[in-house]
Order: C-alpha cells, then sequence, then structure tokens
C-alpha cells in the first residue's frame, strides 16, 4: 500500500493494519522530511489521544492530514508506532 499526495508518495508498506477503515503505516514507512510538527490533537473514546502531522510536498502544506496515537488505548494496541492519513491523501494499493 502506499500514500500519496500531491503525485509523491508520502508512505509504503506491505504491512498495514486497518481500523474503521483507515489504514495505518508503520512509522518507519513514512518519510519524514514530508511531515511537519502539528499542535492539533483529537480524542477518541476507545483509541485515545491522537496526534498530527501536517504533510508538506515542495510548497503545498496539507494541515493534519496525517494521525497517529503515541499512547494508543489497550483497545487500540495495533496502531502504536503507526501513522494514518486522511485530506486528500490517496492510499492505493
Amino acid at each position: 500500500m502506499r500514500a500519496i499526495w500531491k503525485d509523491t508518495v508520502i508512505a509504503e508498506s506491505d504491512d498495514i493494519v486497518t481500523v474503521e477503515g483507515n489504514a495505518y503505516f508503520p512509522a518507519g514507512s513514512v518519510r519524514q522530511d514530508l511531515l511537519r510538527p502539528s499542535s492539533h490533537t483529537s480524542g477518541c473514546p476507545w483509541k485515545g489521544t491522537a496526534h498530527y502531522h501536517s504533510v508538506a510536498v515542495g510548497d503545498a502544506v496539507n494541515e493534519n492530514a496525517a494521525w497517529f496515537y503515541p499512547e494508543p488505548k489497550q483497545a487500540a494496541a495495533e496502531i502504536k508506532d503507526r501513522v494514518a492519513f486522511w485530506k486528500g491523501v490517496k492510499i492505493v494499493p
């Protein structure tokens, strides 16, 4: 699977965990040079607190388009050290 935005591969891996229809990539498969820190967070009652990164390709920035759970709750332990995408980032085989 690949995560693509602006014709650029942001992440690529065959080791995907799918939760609620979202593909979670291993953190090591994500191009860190394309991520920018964000202070945005959101909460999920069963997964915990999600933290976000913006995705930057060239001069284009997709705010808060990547999220991860640094300390997921026990029910979501399988997504620890994984990153998911949205906001126009395409997930393709």
